[in-house]
């Protein structure tokens, strides 16, 4: 996950962990400020963008190519809603 600074991100990121241990999804999550994009991200399965900086979708899919990049619905990001980020990842990925 990528956001401006890392930061409020965590929250979620913790959110979104608790929900995957509670369905025994396995699955890796971390947070960075999109600055890491490449150095982070580039083998990532997946790359989730916080709504603050979804502007950046190209930049980042230029950073990272063949990796899926999508930006999270700001609604779900405003309750952290894990479960839902979590969800919507998994049907992005066929999983």
């Amino acid at each position: 996950m990528l956001c401006a600074a890392g930061m409020s991100t965590s929250m979620l990121v913790k959110k979104m962990k608790e929900y995957a241990t509670s369905i025994n999804y396995e699955c890796e999550i971390a947070a960075y400020p999109t600055s890491e994009a490449k150095a982070k991200a580039s083998d990532a399965d997946m790359i989730l963008l916080g709504p603050q900086v979804r502007f950046s979708k190209g930049k980042i899919e230029e950073a990272c190519p063949g990796v899926p990049v999508d930006a999270i619905d700001m609604k779900m990001y405003g309750r952290m809603d894990g479960k839902g980020v979590i969800e919507m990842a998994k049907k992005k990925l066929g999983d």
